[in-house]
């Protein structure tokens, strides 16, 4: 059975794979920010960190200073997204 990870560990993950995100190196030959394989990758990224956190809203007992941070983290998704891919 999968280990239950703290919502607050979650938010932390998210963050990395947000950072991550912003940390891959642009490629410098071929097609650069136009990449698929570049592209594939920046999104799964952001994929995993949204889906770290997609149910925290729903979960009972969540603080809403926890449901603000997981709006944050969405807003910090979207604007990664902007940054790196347009």
């Amino acid at each position: 059975m999968a280990k239950l990870i703290p919502a607050a560990e979650r938010i932390q993950r998210a963050r990395k794979l947000i950072q991550q995100a912003r940390d891959l190196p642009v490629p410098t030959d071929g097609l650069g920010k136009s990449d698929f394989s570049y592209i594939a990758s920046v999104k799964d990224l952001l994929r995993q960190a949204r889906d770290l956190v997609k149910f925290i809203p729903q979960t009972a007992g969540v603080s809403a200073e926890m449901k603000e941070e997981v709006k944050k983290i969405y807003e910090e998704i979207e604007q990664a997204t902007r940054e790196i891919l347009y």
